[in-house]
């Protein structure tokens, strides 16, 4: 099992600079920028696109591919990203409330938020 404590402001440094490259490319050609294009072609194609990867991520892990989970992950994760900066939000506020739950029972994390 991986270290969950390795890497953390590596990672987080990761997708601060995912995050920005995101918000420089948003504005930019759809001819000439993935970014752009998802951007260009609104918030169902952005939504669509993350529960393609979703359903990529729960196949690769029905199928115990460790690389193609990974692989997997990081495209949900980038597109997550993407739906972020379309909310003018970033990485940030994600780690900022996942460190809010951190210590927290799960079971009393979800009664707090009523559900």
């Amino acid at each position: 099992m991986a270290d969950p404590g390795a890497g953390r402001g590596e990672a987080h440094d990761v997708l601060a600079r995912v995050a920005a490259a995101i918000e420089a490319r948003k504005g930019a050609d759809p001819a000439a920028s993935y970014v752009a294009a998802l951007f260009a072609r609104g918030e169902d194609a952005i939504l669509k696109k993350i529960g393609e990867e979703a359903t990529e991520t729960v196949m690769a892990a029905k199928d115990g591919d460790r690389l193609r989970i990974t692989a997997e992950v990081a495209d949900l994760w980038f597109h997550c990203l993407v739906l972020l900066a379309r909310h003018g939000l970033g990485p940030g506020e994600v780690l900022a409330e996942l460190a809010r739950r951190e210590g927290v029972s799960g079971i009393a994390e979800k009664a707090a938020r009523g559900g």
